[in-house]
Formats: structure tokens, C-alpha cells, sequence
């Protein structure tokens, strides 16, 4: 099996990237691939990252020795806002070196890291440097989280154009169904648009439903 780092970004904020990025990392491993998840820059914690707790939680696995490493979160900022600003809050700038380096170093020990954005696909890492852009810098395989709430279809074909326009390979969409409150009827349309959009423009990518656990 090839080892691979595998960015997962979103159609935007709040949209569930963690939730369903714990839940691909659960059914990998149950599958027999060896999956850890990372997260890329945390902003609005201190001491560790919630992202990765959330990972673990539903993972069913609690803190592992590569959290206690800091491996899982190497970049942590203070302030809830996009990465570009949290660092400048911090007065620090985001050290990539150091990410690529913790993300190297659970590749010798995983088949797959999971490597969770923040934010949503144009997020800025910088003044000059959005997070779609480090994907493609990168040539990392991405996975884009979307959901079925109101507006979904129009983030997620603005997503999809931008990711093709960047010749990035577009792993799998995961289509989140958390929480439960969604109008079902919005949700359901949402569901087959997306799915029939992805068989014309880019048919060789999973679509994976993300239920409520």
C-alpha cells in the first residue's frame, strides 16, 4: 500500500471537517489501514489541540503517544480567527517546516495521515499564500468535506472549479449528515446534485456519505 498525506479541507467554516475526518480516520482503520489524522494550524487553543481530541473521540482511541509528541498538532495559535491573522496576533509566523516535518514523521508509521485544514479552501495561511494554493504547492491528494445545508451546492461547485482550475487530484468528496437537524428535503437534493455533478467532472472520485454516530 502506497503511504500518503491526504490534505482534508472544507467547503467552509463550520462545516464539519473534523467530525468527518475522525470518522474516515475510524473506518480506515477498521479496514486494516493504519490512519492518523493531523492538524495542519490550530488557531484559538493554547495547550492542545480540540480538533485532534474531537479526531480521537470519535476514533474511540484517546490521545495517542504521537499527540503527547506533538507530532498531531504541531502549529498552535491563540486566537480563533484565520491563520494568517492568528499569527500575527501571536506575533510568530506559521512554521512550515515543522508541519511538513511532523507529517513526515507519522508517515513512518502510518499507511495515511489525514491532515485537517482550517477553515475553508481559500482560507489565507498568509498575506500571500491561501490554503488551496499549499494543497497544490504540496501536490497533495485532497478530501473536501460539504454537507446538505442551504447554500452547500453553491460552496461546493465554487470549491470544485477552483480545485480543478489548480490541478490538484480530488480524492473523495465526504458528504457530512451531521447534525440531524438539516431540512431533509433541502439535504436529500443536495446529496444527488452533488453526486451527479462529480460522475460528469470528475468521475474518478469517491463520494462518501458521513452519518451521525
Amino acid at each position: 500500500m502506497k503511504k500518503e498525506i491526504i490534505f482534508v479541507s472544507g467547503i467552509d467554516t463550520a462545516i464539519g471537517k473534523s467530525y468527518a475526518t475522525g470518522f474516515l480516520a475510524r473506518e480506515w482503520n477498521r479496514k486494516g489501514i493504519k490512519t492518523i489524522t493531523q492538524k495542519f494550524i490550530q488557531t484559538g487553543n493554547t495547550e492542545i489541540s480540540e480538533d485532534i481530541e474531537v479526531h480521537r473521540q470519535i476514533m474511540g482511541t484517546g490521545l495517542v503517544e504521537a499527540d503527547r509528541e506533538r507530532l498531531t498538532m504541531p502549529e498552535i495559535f491563540t486566537y480563533p480567527c484565520s491563520p494568517h491573522l492568528a499569527a500575527e496576533i501571536d506575533h510568530r509566523d506559521i512554521d512550515f517546516d515543522k508541519i511538513e516535518q511532523a507529517s513526515q514523521a507519522l508517515l513512518q508509521s502510518y499507511d495515511r495521515v489525514l491532515l485537517e485544514g482550517a477553515g475553508g479552501l481559500m482560507v489565507p495561511l498568509t498575506r500571500d499564500l491561501l490554503t488551496i494554493d499549499y494543497v497544490a504547492q504540496k501536490n497533495y491528494p485532497l478530501i473536501l468535506v460539504t454537507s446538505g445545508r442551504l447554500g452547500s451546492i453553491n460552496h461546493t461547485l465554487l470549491s470544485l472549479e477552483a480545485i480543478e482550475k489548480r490541478g490538484i487530484r480530488l480524492h473523495s468528496v465526504l458528504y457530512n449528515l451531521y447534525p440531524e437537524n438539516e431540512d431533509k428535503i433541502i439535504q436529500h437534493d443536495t446529496e444527488e446534485y452533488i453526486r451527479t455533478w462529480l460522475e460528469r467532472h470528475f468521475p474518478e472520485t469517491e463520494f462518501i456519505r458521513v452519518p451521525c454516530l
